[in-house]
């Protein structure tokens, strides 16, 4: 065969193979937490970070609170 070729089957069947062992992993587990879980948390904490880079941080809009008087400062007329 053509090592290019090759390479290309090689790499293909790798992926496969490993997208296979996860859904099977974790059809296993399901939503209870499993070795995986650190992966998953890892992806998920790339995911937020490309996500504030290129949209930057969620900011919600921030409502000013009244100062609320204090039992001991001094009331003025």
């Amino acid at each position: 065969m053509n090592p290019s070729t090759d390479k290309l089957v090689r790499r293909t069947t790798m992926i496969a193979t490993v997208v296979a062992s996860y859904f099977l992993l974790t059809a296993d587990y399901g939503p209870e937490p499993n070795v995986l879980d650190p992966i998953k948390n890892g992806i998920q904490s790339a995911e937020k970070s490309v996500k504030n880079f290129f949209f930057g941080p969620k900011q919600g809009i921030q409502i000013a609170k009244k100062p609320t008087p204090d039992a001991t400062s001094e009331k003025h007329p």
